[in-house]
């Protein structure tokens, strides 16, 4: 027991003893961690300050070269707003309506672009990198003719006005196609492609389905591929249908693949270019003066145009779902067609490089260039030696000034491929856009599909994004313009940002078109003179002959848009752009041609002052092809456009003797009103008449009042002016043939009419329709 008790104790003091060793050695231990933890610290700091030291002196050192650099003039690239890297680099796009705040859209839709010059300040350039001189030498240095030696130039054996050899050929193509209409294939083709798209549907595009190298040797080339030459030659196209051409749907194998987002260069890019990836140049003030001095080369920025590579990377704006649609191997080849006059040569240059890089070599048939009639210098030989590298671009140069409209004709007239695609000559197409252009045409010939058209800034170059769902239109008289498709119809169709744009007017200068369809539809109207208006009239004949015009989310091709034309026209451009649209009013716009007169251009209606020449052709040309009127367009093309016929109609109520005019026999005397009664039926028209079927109220002198007399849109004497509200004469109907503000007054006495000076408190000067559509 005792033993047992001293044993304990020894243990209990062992237990002490190393209890407290214990404290020791985590004190020990912690004191250790401490003085680590310290030294690490104190390590850091001094790292810390030798890095702070180094940055400050870097920091130094960059000031002091962006000082040199600033007297050397150097540009300075706006920083990358967007994060663009990679010419074929996806830019992240907002939703069907709702357009992000970090995105810059362009007011190009809702806004005519500003034609004054604006020149950014130079001290604005903070934030962005500074350039090398040697990446920024002027264009007219470096693609001059003596650069290419050795090379031959182009044979030009196609330099003929269009009075000879081109006429010859359009009227070939016409005859070919007016056979054509008169002799339609059966529709046994139509079927069978519809077949194969609703199989394509219903099998989810489960069909052969090639990979990139089986289905177009041509492979996706990036910033820095080298090519030889992408261009050279038609390589592989596969599964070619001998019979397009000759039908809207002639049986083809519905092998498919995904959209190729191609970019091949000749060279490796410099990422560090003016300008390169589409984004905006700030230029020191110093140059302020020469960018003045050349604008109005091209009503652009000309001089910043020509230090930017003709081959300059932009961003991919398309919707994210657009690289990976699906089109057919078999798309038909296209004729790209440039018209020109006096085109500034960094532009011209640029435009042609954009189609080269950016089209699959075996769809692309060639590139036409028409020379309307040039006098620049650099755009006669030296544009041929420069050209000759390219073995698809021709060039065509017409005699004697021509115009836009006849230019396009000459180079439709010998263009060889299935589709014709025209473009103006100051864009830049992105990637991926000519595929689904072809796609359309391929699933039905009669659909005319446009690229969104983006926005390349007049001022700093930059490529700039515009809204989703954007169409084009008109409004009265006859005046293009952009507007937002109707929420309802987004909603109604469920529709998606890649989703083709059904689009009652295209803006003219982008679209790919059938060849033989353009022909069977007459092409343009031979008798437009030089610019203006056939925009309406390809889109109204297009719509009403049978045909579609769609825009494409998934092809973008960016454009300048100028402030003014550069060039001259060969007459008054009013004048012409009036006679023009006074054509398409005639043909195409049946009753409601009265509204494009009646917005001020009456004047058009007097042969005295303007000769639209003869309508026979064209007149013709609509009954052959079996038009559709233009009411029909109205309420299936653009039913939200709000086109009522007349102004005002029913009956015409006195105010003064409460009563109604009334039609008896041959004269105009009042009734109670009845409107049962179609005696007292009157339309008050856009041409200011007060018309009652073909009878119009014509003003005579003042005491001898008024006659009724055949309605004739040209007559003065016919038109009344009539507003019912903010006006001093306020419901009064005032003659405009005679002067001094005479209106039409009711005769109390004796309920009859005629002319008296207009008093703004006479109730018997005041008039009222039933019905007013336009106040």
């Amino acid at each position: 027991m005792f033993k047992h008790q001293v044993g304990g104790k020894k243990m209990m003091k062992v237990r002490r003893y190393l209890r407290g060793s214990g404290r020791v050695l985590a004190f020990v231990f912690i004191a250790s961690v401490i003085w680590l933890l310290f030294d690490m610290a104190a390590l850091r700091l001094s790292i810390n300050d030798v890095n702070s030291q180094l940055l400050r002196e870097r920091v130094n050192r960059e000031k002091e070269i962006m000082m040199m650099k600033k007297q050397q003039h150097v540009w300075v690239t706006q920083p990358k707003r967007r994060g663009f890297k990679h010419p074929v680099q996806r830019v992240t796009r907002p939703g069907k309506i709702q357009q992000s705040p970090s995105i810059k859209l362009d007011e190009v839709y809702r806004n005519k672009p500003d034609p004054k010059l604006e020149i950014k300040p130079s001290d604005q350039r903070h934030g962005g990198h500074v350039l090398k001189n040697d990446s920024s030498k002027s264009l007219s240095s470096q693609n001059n003719a003596g650069s290419l030696p050795g090379k031959k130039a182009v044979n030009l054996d196609l330099n003929v006005a269009v009075a000879n050899v081109t006429r010859e050929a359009l009227k070939r193509e016409l005859d070919e196609s007016a056979q054509f209409t008169r002799n339609p294939l059966d529709n046994q083709d139509s079927k069978t492609h519809k077949k194969i798209k609703v199989d394509l549907v219903k099998s989810g595009v489960k069909v052969s389905q090639p990979n990139g190298e089986e289905a177009h040797p041509v492979k996706t080339i990036s910033q820095q591929t080298h090519v030889r030459d992408a261009n050279a030659k038609e390589e592989g196209r596969p599964n070619a249908s001998p019979q397009w051409g000759n039908h809207s749907s002639a049986v083809r194998k519905p092998g498919v693949h995904k959209v190729l987002s191609l970019d091949a260069t000749h060279a490796p890019r410099d990422p560090d270019a003016v300008g390169q990836f589409g984004q905006a140049v700030f230029l020191p003030g110093s140059r302020d003066a020469e960018v003045r001095r050349r604008w109005d080369e091209g009503h652009f920025n000309v001089y910043l145009s020509d230090q930017i590579p003709v081959d300059r990377a932009v961003p991919d704006t398309r919707p994210e779902m657009c690289a990976q649609s699906l089109v057919h191997d078999d798309l038909p080849t296209t004729t790209v067609i440039f018209c020109f006059v006096d085109e500034v040569w960094s532009t011209l240059l640029r435009s042609v490089h954009s189609v080269l890089n950016r089209s699959p070599p075996h769809l692309l048939k060639e590139i036409i260039l028409v020379d309307d009639a040039s006098t620049k210098d650099h755009l006669k030989e030296q544009l041929d030696e420069y050209m000759s590298q390219f073995p698809k671009v021709r060039i065509i140069r017409l005699k004697e000034r021509q115009g836009l409209i006849r230019a396009r004709l000459a180079g439709a007239a010998v263009a060889k491929g299935e589709v014709l695609t025209f473009l103006d000559s100051h864009i830049e197409c992105n990637v991926g856009w000519l595929e689904p252009l072809l796609e359309r045409v391929y699933l039905d010939r009669k659909k005319v599909p446009c690229p969104v058209i983006e926005v390349i800034s007049d001022k700093d170059m930059s490529y700039l994004l515009v809204d989703n769902f954007q169409r084009g239109i008109f409004k009265w008289p006859l005046v293009f313009g952009w507007s937002p498709v109707p929420e309802d119809v987004i909603k109604k169709n469920n529709m998606k940002v890649t989703d083709p744009i059904r689009c009652p007017v295209m803006a003219g200068g982008l679209f790919s078109i059938d060849k033989k369809y353009f022909f069977e539809l007459g092409a343009y109207d031979p008798g437009l003179d030089v610019w203006g208006g056939e925009n309406m009239e390809i889109s109204f004949k297009i719509w009403m002959c049978g045909g579609e015009i769609e825009i494409i989310p998934c092809s973008r091709v960016g454009h300048i848009f100028r402030g003014q034309n550069p060039y001259k026209f060969p007459k008054d451009r009013q004048k012409t752009v009036e006679r023009n649209l006074a054509r398409v009013a005639e043909v195409w716009l049946d009753e409601y041609k009265d509204l494009f007169y009646g917005h001020g251009y009456q004047h058009l209606l007097d042969k005295k002052v303007i000769d639209i020449g003869n309508l026979t052709e064209q007149i013709e040309l609509r009954k052959r092809l079996k038009c559709k009127s233009f009411k029909w367009y109205l309420e299936n093309v653009f039913p939200d456009m709000d086109t009522p016929v007349v102004k005002a109609e029913g009956l015409i109520f006195n105010r003064g003797l409460r009563k109604c005019l009334a039609l008896q026999k041959d004269s105009l005397s009042f009734e109670i009103c009845d409107l049962s009664k179609k005696n007292q039926q009157f339309n008050y028209t856009w041409m200011k008449n007060i018309r009652h079927h073909d009878l119009c109220v014509a003003a005579q002198d003042e005491g001898s009042g008024f006659v009724l007399v055949p309605c004739d849109n040209s007559k003065r004497e016919l038109r009344w002016f009539y507003k019912t509200s903010d006006s001093a004469l306020t419901e009064h109907l005032i003659s405009e043939l005679v002067g001094n503000h005479m209106c039409l007054e009711a005769e109390p006495r004796n309920d009859s009419l005629r002319l008296r000076p207009c008093q703004p408190s006479s109730v018997f000067q005041k008039w009222e329709f039933t019905h007013h559509y336009v106040r």
